[in-house]
Protein backbone atom coordinates (compact mmCIF):
# COMPACT_ATOMS: atom_id res chain seq x y z
CA UNK A 1 0.00 0.00 0.00
CA UNK A 2 1.28 3.45 -0.83
CA UNK A 3 -0.01 7.01 -0.72
CA UNK A 4 0.57 9.37 -3.62
CA UNK A 5 0.24 12.51 -1.58
CA UNK A 6 -0.36 13.70 1.92
CA UNK A 7 -3.84 14.72 2.92
CA UNK A 8 -5.29 16.73 5.75
CA UNK A 9 -7.77 13.93 6.44
CA UNK A 10 -6.47 10.57 7.54
CA UNK A 11 -8.61 7.63 6.43
CA UNK A 12 -8.96 6.95 10.14
CA UNK A 13 -10.74 10.23 10.87
CA UNK A 14 -13.13 10.78 7.96
CA UNK A 15 -16.47 8.99 7.74
CA UNK A 16 -16.93 9.35 3.98
CA UNK A 17 -14.93 7.28 1.53
CA UNK A 18 -14.82 6.67 -2.21
CA UNK A 19 -13.33 3.51 -3.71
CA UNK A 20 -12.42 4.12 -7.34
CA UNK A 21 -11.96 0.83 -9.17
CA UNK A 22 -9.52 1.03 -12.07
CA UNK A 23 -9.08 -2.50 -13.36
CA UNK A 24 -9.90 -2.10 -17.05
CA UNK A 25 -7.60 -3.71 -19.60
CA UNK A 26 -8.54 -1.52 -22.56
CA UNK A 27 -9.18 -4.47 -24.89
CA UNK A 28 -12.50 -3.15 -26.22
CA UNK A 29 -10.89 0.22 -26.83
CA UNK A 30 -8.27 -1.37 -29.08
CA UNK A 31 -5.74 0.49 -26.99
CA UNK A 32 -2.28 -0.51 -25.79
CA UNK A 33 -3.00 0.99 -22.37
CA UNK A 34 -6.04 0.62 -20.08
CA UNK A 35 -8.84 3.03 -20.90
CA UNK A 36 -8.62 4.86 -17.56
CA UNK A 37 -5.27 6.28 -18.72
CA UNK A 38 -6.44 7.52 -22.13
CA UNK A 39 -6.46 11.29 -22.56
CA UNK A 40 -9.70 13.21 -22.20
CA UNK A 41 -9.23 16.93 -22.83
CA UNK A 42 -5.47 16.45 -22.41
CA UNK A 43 -5.74 14.65 -19.03
CA UNK A 44 -6.10 10.94 -18.26
CA UNK A 45 -9.72 9.84 -17.81
CA UNK A 46 -8.96 8.69 -14.27
CA UNK A 47 -7.89 12.17 -13.18
CA UNK A 48 -11.29 13.57 -14.15
CA UNK A 49 -12.99 10.83 -12.12
CA UNK A 50 -10.91 11.44 -9.00
CA UNK A 51 -11.33 15.21 -9.29
CA UNK A 52 -15.13 14.91 -9.34
CA UNK A 53 -15.07 13.29 -5.89
CA UNK A 54 -12.45 15.68 -4.58
CA UNK A 55 -14.43 18.72 -5.73
CA UNK A 56 -17.85 17.67 -4.39
CA UNK A 57 -19.11 19.00 -1.05
CA UNK A 58 -18.81 15.60 0.63
CA UNK A 59 -15.06 15.42 -0.08
CA UNK A 60 -14.60 11.74 0.77
CA UNK A 61 -11.29 10.10 1.44
CA UNK A 62 -10.38 8.69 -1.99
CA UNK A 63 -9.00 5.17 -2.41
CA UNK A 64 -7.75 4.23 -5.87
CA UNK A 65 -7.64 0.48 -6.50
CA UNK A 66 -5.28 -0.23 -9.37
CA UNK A 67 -3.47 -3.30 -10.68
CA UNK A 68 0.02 -3.36 -9.16
CA UNK A 69 1.63 -3.41 -12.63
CA UNK A 70 0.33 0.12 -13.25
CA UNK A 71 1.23 1.81 -9.96
CA UNK A 72 4.52 3.25 -11.19
CA UNK A 73 2.92 4.29 -14.48
CA UNK A 74 0.12 6.11 -12.65
CA UNK A 75 2.55 7.85 -10.31
CA UNK A 76 4.53 9.10 -13.30
CA UNK A 77 1.32 10.35 -14.93
CA UNK A 78 0.56 12.32 -11.75
CA UNK A 79 3.99 13.96 -11.98
CA UNK A 80 3.66 14.66 -15.69
CA UNK A 81 0.22 16.27 -15.28
CA UNK A 82 0.96 17.95 -11.95
CA UNK A 83 -1.96 16.03 -10.44
CA UNK A 84 -1.92 16.59 -6.69
CA UNK A 85 -5.41 15.54 -5.56
CA UNK A 86 -4.88 13.49 -2.36
CA UNK A 87 -5.70 9.81 -2.71
CA UNK A 88 -4.59 6.46 -1.37
CA UNK A 89 -3.24 3.94 -3.89
CA UNK A 90 -3.73 0.22 -3.24
CA UNK A 91 -3.40 -3.00 -5.23
CA UNK A 92 -6.27 -4.39 -7.24
CA UNK A 93 -7.52 -7.96 -7.02
CA UNK A 94 -8.25 -10.77 -9.45
CA UNK A 95 -11.76 -9.46 -10.21
CA UNK A 96 -13.69 -6.25 -9.58
CA UNK A 97 -15.21 -7.94 -6.51
CA UNK A 98 -11.77 -8.60 -5.06
CA UNK A 99 -10.58 -5.07 -5.90
CA UNK A 100 -13.51 -3.52 -4.04
CA UNK A 101 -12.86 -5.84 -1.10
CA UNK A 102 -9.24 -4.70 -1.00
CA UNK A 103 -10.48 -1.13 -0.79
CA UNK A 104 -12.94 -1.97 1.98
CA UNK A 105 -10.24 -3.73 3.97
CA UNK A 106 -8.29 -0.49 4.40
CA UNK A 107 -11.25 1.51 5.77
CA UNK A 108 -11.78 1.67 9.52
CA UNK A 109 -15.19 0.83 10.93
CA UNK A 110 -17.47 3.66 11.95
CA UNK A 111 -21.13 3.31 12.83
CA UNK A 112 -22.07 6.09 10.40
CA UNK A 113 -19.34 5.65 7.78
CA UNK A 114 -20.47 5.77 4.14
CA UNK A 115 -18.54 4.51 1.12
CA UNK A 116 -19.15 5.10 -2.59
CA UNK A 117 -17.81 2.70 -5.22
CA UNK A 118 -17.06 4.33 -8.56
CA UNK A 119 -15.97 3.09 -11.99
CA UNK A 120 -12.67 4.76 -12.85
CA UNK A 121 -13.93 5.27 -16.40
CA UNK A 122 -16.96 7.41 -15.48
CA UNK A 123 -15.21 10.79 -15.61
CA UNK A 124 -18.37 12.91 -16.03
CA UNK A 125 -20.22 12.03 -12.82
CA UNK A 126 -22.01 15.12 -11.57
CA UNK A 127 -20.82 16.41 -8.19
CA UNK A 128 -24.39 16.94 -6.99
CA UNK A 129 -25.21 13.29 -7.73
CA UNK A 130 -22.18 12.23 -5.68
CA UNK A 131 -23.29 14.36 -2.72
CA UNK A 132 -26.87 13.11 -2.98
CA UNK A 133 -25.70 9.49 -3.01
CA UNK A 134 -23.81 9.96 0.26
CA UNK A 135 -26.72 11.74 1.95
CA UNK A 136 -29.28 9.18 0.80
CA UNK A 137 -27.11 6.17 1.70
CA UNK A 138 -26.48 7.52 5.20
CA UNK A 139 -30.23 7.78 5.78
CA UNK A 140 -31.49 4.72 3.87
CA UNK A 141 -28.54 2.31 3.84
CA UNK A 142 -27.64 2.51 0.17
CA UNK A 143 -28.10 4.62 -2.95
CA UNK A 144 -27.55 3.26 -6.46
CA UNK A 145 -27.40 5.79 -9.30
CA UNK A 146 -29.59 4.79 -12.26
CA UNK A 147 -31.41 6.21 -15.29
CA UNK A 148 -34.51 4.94 -17.10
CA UNK A 149 -33.94 3.25 -20.43
CA UNK A 150 -34.57 5.56 -23.38
CA UNK A 151 -34.82 2.64 -25.79
CA UNK A 152 -37.40 -0.05 -26.31
CA UNK A 153 -36.37 -3.28 -24.61
CA UNK A 154 -36.78 -6.88 -25.73
CA UNK A 155 -35.66 -10.04 -23.95
CA UNK A 156 -34.96 -13.37 -25.63
CA UNK A 157 -36.80 -16.23 -23.89
CA UNK A 158 -36.51 -19.77 -25.28
CA UNK A 159 -35.35 -18.44 -28.64
CA UNK A 160 -38.20 -15.91 -28.95
CA UNK A 161 -37.93 -12.17 -28.32
CA UNK A 162 -40.42 -10.70 -25.87
CA UNK A 163 -41.15 -7.00 -25.40
CA UNK A 164 -40.57 -5.57 -21.91
CA UNK A 165 -42.11 -2.44 -20.43
CA UNK A 166 -39.47 0.25 -20.83
CA UNK A 167 -40.70 2.27 -17.84
CA UNK A 168 -39.69 -0.61 -15.55
CA UNK A 169 -36.13 -0.86 -16.92
CA UNK A 170 -33.30 1.09 -15.31
CA UNK A 171 -29.69 1.36 -16.48
CA UNK A 172 -27.32 1.21 -13.52
CA UNK A 173 -24.43 3.63 -13.18
CA UNK A 174 -21.95 4.54 -10.47
CA UNK A 175 -21.41 5.71 -7.81
CA UNK A 176 -23.03 2.93 -5.83
CA UNK A 177 -23.00 4.19 -2.27
CA UNK A 178 -23.58 2.28 0.97
CA UNK A 179 -23.24 2.46 4.69
CA UNK A 180 -19.83 0.90 5.27
CA UNK A 181 -21.20 -1.71 7.68
CA UNK A 182 -23.73 -2.90 5.07
CA UNK A 183 -21.18 -3.22 2.27
CA UNK A 184 -18.52 -4.88 4.40
CA UNK A 185 -20.96 -7.47 5.68
CA UNK A 186 -22.09 -8.29 2.14
CA UNK A 187 -18.50 -8.74 0.96
CA UNK A 188 -17.80 -11.24 3.74
CA UNK A 189 -19.88 -13.86 1.87
CA UNK A 190 -17.25 -14.40 -0.81
CA UNK A 191 -17.17 -14.15 -4.59
CA UNK A 192 -19.95 -15.38 -6.87
CA UNK A 193 -19.72 -15.27 -10.67
CA UNK A 194 -23.26 -13.84 -10.78
CA UNK A 195 -22.13 -10.58 -9.17
CA UNK A 196 -22.21 -7.78 -11.73
CA UNK A 197 -21.72 -4.82 -9.39
CA UNK A 198 -21.79 -3.86 -5.73
CA UNK A 199 -25.58 -3.64 -5.64
CA UNK A 200 -25.82 -7.29 -6.68
CA UNK A 201 -23.41 -8.26 -3.88
CA UNK A 202 -25.47 -6.40 -1.27
CA UNK A 203 -28.77 -7.69 -2.67
CA UNK A 204 -27.49 -11.26 -2.35
CA UNK A 205 -27.15 -10.63 1.39
CA UNK A 206 -30.88 -9.87 1.62
CA UNK A 207 -30.74 -6.07 1.61
CA UNK A 208 -33.19 -4.03 -0.52
CA UNK A 209 -31.53 -1.80 -3.12
CA UNK A 210 -32.52 1.86 -3.45
CA UNK A 211 -32.24 3.62 -6.82
CA UNK A 212 -31.61 7.35 -7.05
CA UNK A 213 -31.79 9.47 -10.19
CA UNK A 214 -28.66 9.58 -12.30
CA UNK A 215 -27.67 11.53 -15.38
CA UNK A 216 -27.48 10.40 -19.01
CA UNK A 217 -24.20 12.31 -19.35
CA UNK A 218 -22.61 10.01 -16.75
CA UNK A 219 -21.25 7.74 -19.48
CA UNK A 220 -18.79 4.90 -19.08
CA UNK A 221 -15.75 5.08 -21.33
CA UNK A 222 -15.82 1.69 -23.06
CA UNK A 223 -15.32 2.19 -26.79
CA UNK A 224 -13.13 4.64 -28.78
CA UNK A 225 -16.08 6.85 -29.74
CA UNK A 226 -16.88 7.37 -26.04
CA UNK A 227 -13.82 9.63 -25.68
CA UNK A 228 -15.15 11.95 -28.39
CA UNK A 229 -18.62 11.96 -26.78
CA UNK A 230 -17.14 12.74 -23.35
CA UNK A 231 -15.03 15.56 -24.76
CA UNK A 232 -18.09 17.07 -26.45
CA UNK A 233 -19.99 16.95 -23.14
CA UNK A 234 -17.07 18.44 -21.19
CA UNK A 235 -16.56 21.24 -23.68
CA UNK A 236 -20.21 22.28 -23.39
CA UNK A 237 -19.97 22.67 -19.61
CA UNK A 238 -19.71 26.23 -18.29
CA UNK A 239 -16.39 27.04 -16.65
CA UNK A 240 -16.33 26.40 -12.92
Amino acid sequence: MSSLSTTHHSPLTTHNHAIIVAGGSGTRMGSAIPKQFLLLNSKPVLMHTIAAFHNCKTQPHIILVLHANFHAYWQQLCIDHNFTVPHQLIKGGETRFHSVKNGLDCISDYADAVVAVQDAVRPLTDKQIIDTSFTYALEHGNAIVAVKSRDSIRQVQNGRSVSLLRDNIYLIQTPQTFRLSQLKKAYEHGYNISFTDDASVVEQSGIAINLIEGNYKNIKITFPEDIAIAEAILNKKPSA
